[in-house]
Parts: C-alpha cells; structure tokens; sequence
C-alpha cells in the first residue's frame, strides 16, 4: 500500500569529505570525473535506474542540464573545507501507480516545490522490483543571479546601535556584523511545507488513478491515529533483512507493526460497534438483551438445528447472558457505558506502549552500538597500528563489516555525547524490564478483544439472527428481571 516517507540530507565536504559529483553519479548509474579532486565515480553498472533529469530554473545557464557540468560547477563555487554541496529530498513512491506515473508525479513535484523556488534538481528514479519504488531528489543550496551566475548563500549585515551607527569591536578590530541567508531554504519550517506538497501531489496523483489509498506526512502522534510509529531501518539493516538476515531494528518494526495491527483491528470494531449503538438507542422501543438471547435459541429449535449448533449456540448464549449481568446490562441502550470503556481502555494502551516503544529503540542502539565497540576493539585497534598500506588494505578488506561497525559506534557514541562509562548491564536490565511491561499491555488486548466480540455478537443477533415475527416478539415482550448466575442454565 502507498506510504509516506520522505528523508532531507544535506550532502557536505564537512560529514566525510562527501562529493556532489560522485553522488550525483551513484543516484544516476553514470561515470563521472570530479574536477575538484579528479577522482573518477563510474556507477554505469548499477542497475534499478528507472528515470534521471535536470530540471532548471529560469535563471540557470542551459549548459547545467549536463549533470557532470552542473554539480563540477557546484563543487567549484564552493571554497570552504566543510562546505554544503546540495541537498539531498529522498521520497517513497506509491506501488500502486506505474513508471509513467512516477515521472509525471515527481517532476510535478519538483517543479512546482524547488525549481519555481530557484534551485536546480537532479532527479533519479529507482525502482529495483522489490517493492521499494523511490526517487532521489539533489537540489542545488546556491541562488542564480539574474545573468546566471551563482548567488550568495548569505549577506553581511552590520548591527547598529540606538543611533543607527555601527558598533565597533576593539577585541575583533572590527565591526559587529552579522550573517543573513539570501533565500529562506533552510528554515525549519520549509521541512513541513515541502511533506506536505509531496503528500498532496501524491494524494492527486493516487485520486486520478483511482486508488483509494492516501497519504498523511503527519506523524501518527499528530494524526492521532494511535498508531506506534516503527524505526527507520537504515541502510545496512535493510540489506540485510533484504538478504533474509533478521536485524534487531527489524525485529522491533515487526513487533510494532502487530501491535499496529492489534490497535486499528480493535479501534475498528470499537467504531463499528458505537454506529450501530446510536442507531439502536434512537429507537423509542427496545427489546431486552434477556429476551434476544432466548428467542435465538427458541428460533435455533423450530429450524431443527443440528446438535452441534445447540451447543455451540448454547455456549454462546451462556457466554452473553454471563457478560451482561456482570455489567449490569438490560438493554441495547445500556451498552453505550461498556464501549466507551473499552474504547478508553484501548486508548491507554496506546498511550502506555509509545513511550515505552520509544525507549526500547533508544535502548537497542544503545546495547547495539556498545556490544559492537566492545566486540571488535581489537580488531580495529590491530587495522589502526598497521603501518603496510598493502597489508592495511588487505585486512580492511577482510574485516570490513567489524571495522565498519566500529566506527559506527564511535560515531555513535560522539554524537550522543558518551563518555567512558557505558552501562551496558543497566541498559540490559532496562529493556528486560520494559520487554516484561510491554508484554503485560499487550495481555489486555485479549479481555478488550473478546469484549467486544460478545457485543459483535449480541449486534448480529439483534439485526441479523432473529427472524422478523421474533423481532417483533421481543420488542412487545415486557422487561424481565435479570437473571442471577445460579439461573443461567435454567433461563436458557
């Protein structure tokens, strides 16, 4: 079913001396030659490129259309060590609509979202056949002046005093100043207007082709749909789930998303069941739940039912009538009390699993991240001191996915402000504690499920079981008395 992701990145010399030319090149499948380091990206067999173009705007100079021109020119406006090259909009495309509509969806996007703004956009396509359909989306970070040249990322300007003079700073020898962006394309708020332009393009788009699916680039939260959001894979995890190896962030979203499933089931039916209650209770005349119960059964014996379903049938009215003195329930009406206990049941679950959903994540990449630091320590601390360069590369080469994993860690580690002290044992006991609650919720789901299939079960019998002649019976038939426990097998 059609999905909302949408991921913004920006590509910079800064996060790993990145390169807008060679990942220009990876997202087309082209070779492409870098003049600002003359290193040579050839992506020519990568397979999956579906669609890739540029798209202008007015100002831009026409020979921009050629990717290797474009992002060369880009790489050589931009000076500074850890300069932003461009940024990168990476967006799910829905299943259900075909290559063409792709095309069309994302160039509409594009153009109207970022090129009428004043950027340039290299787009690609990608559509492997596994059910991942995405587009890459790099954009250019720089304005074009109206003669095509590059723009200003930014402006001085000089803060003024009270006198509207310039302030000048003895430390600095200089005047205070300070730095305003030309465009406001890096503004937070551009994020949530540019997911809701690709959740609206794509709602069109489905519209037209006469998919009932849509979109929401809201979050669940803010939905509030109750729904548990699931975590973001990453790439090396989605390879391997891919390749069929079981990955813990996979096995959380797979967690999550029974628990998804368990959560809208019983909303559904909760729903279900509140449409049908307001229009019973509007009814002036209402049979007693008592008197349903005991037609179906007399009605099951005129039709000469099978002993089987006198059985199972009696089981079934024993189950109602148990369920409906126990929560003091005579009429259609009285049910009203019961669903919206359920109902507010349902929504503390909900509230009950998302922070602890969220914690247990955080606590996964802490525990993964520390077991991998301390797993392959002296493999890395061995690659670090050789001084080869051939033997180096030799054992980068046989312990790639340990030293690769190292260094996520650390990174991990820098980014999250750890120090020395990882409490790997505290973290543990932890998520075991959390595991132990989450599957306590979980434990209520069943009593609310079954509750509600006895109320399912009592709105079938009412609308659907009961012929018309007993309908009318029951609702001429006066209130009884209800019945207590020692009576049920008599009363059936």
């Amino acid at each position: 079913m059609a999905i909302f992701h949408q991921s913004i990145k920006i590509i910079s010399r800064g996060n790993g001396g990145k390169s807008a030319v060679s990942a220009a090149a990876y997202r087309a499948g082209e070779k492409i030659q870098s003049e600002y380091d003359e290193r040579i990206s050839d992506y020519t067999r990568k397979g999956g490129i579906v669609h890739t173009e540029i798209l202008l705007p007015a100002n831009a100079p026409l020979e921009y259309s050629d990717r290797a021109v474009l992002w060369n020119a880009v790489e050589k406006i931009e000076k500074a060590k850890n300069a932003q090259l461009a940024r990168e909009v990476e967006v799910a495309l829905p299943v259900e609509l075909t290559e063409a509509h792709y095309i069309a969806l994302v160039r509409e996007y594009v153009e109207n979202t970022f090129v009428r703004q004043g950027m340039a956009a290299d787009v690609c396509i990608h559509d492997k056949g596994d059910g991942n359909p995405h587009a890459h989306i790099m954009l250019t970070m720089r304005p074009f002046n109206e003669d095509g040249s590059w723009g200003a990322k930014q402006r001085k300007e000089y803060i003024l005093d009270d006198n509207g003079e310039k302030i000048y700073n003895k430390q600095k020898r200089q005047y205070k100043c300070r730095s305003i962006p030309t465009t406001d394309w890096n503004e937070q708020t551009k994020a949530e207007e540019w997911r809701w332009d690709w959740a609206s393009c794509v709602n069109k788009f489905l519209e037209r082709g006469n998919v009932a699916e849509r979109i929401d680039h809201r979050s669940y939260e803010r939905q509030g749909s109750g729904q548990i959001p699931t975590v973001h894979l990453g790439v090396a995890a989605h390879q391997m789930e891919k390749r069929g190896i079981k990955t813990e962030r996979g096995n959380l979203n797979r967690e999550i998303s029974v628990t998804n499933l368990k959560l809208r089931q019983l909303k559904a039916r909760i729903n279900k069941l509140q449409d049908w209650l307001n229009e019973e209770s509007a009814k002036t005349e209402q049979p007693t739940l008592y008197d349903v119960v005991s037609n179906i059964l007399e009605q099951n014996e005129q039709d000469g039912a099978s002993r089987y379903s006198m059985v199972r049938n009696l089981k079934a009215a024993a189950q109602t009538l148990i369920f409906l003195q126990e929560n003091d329930i005579m009429y259609i009406s009285e049910l009203d009390d019961k669903i919206k206990a359920i109902s507010e049941q349902n929504r503390n679950m909900q509230d009950k699993l998302k922070p602890i959903e969220r914690r247990l994540t955080v606590l996964n990449e802490h525990i993964k991240h520390t077991e991998n630091y301390q797993q392959y320590r002296a493999v890395y601390k061995k690659y670090e001191g050789m001084d080869n360069p051939n033997k180096r590369g030799l054992y980068q080469r046989d312990n790639y996915s340990a030293i690769l994993r190292y260094e996520a860690a650390l990174k991990y580690f820098k980014d999250n402000s750890f120090g020395n002290d990882l409490p790997l044992a505290k973290w543990r006991a932890e998520r075991d504690v959390l595991t132990s609650e989450k599957a306590e919720i979980d434990k209520v789901y069943v009593p609310l499920q079954n509750e509600a299939a006895t109320i399912e079960r009592i709105r079938k019998n009412v609308r659907e079981i009961i012929c018309p002649e007993m309908q009318d019976t029951a609702l001429t038939t006066q209130p009884r008395s209800i019945p207590n426990k020692k009576s049920h097998a008599l009363d059936i």
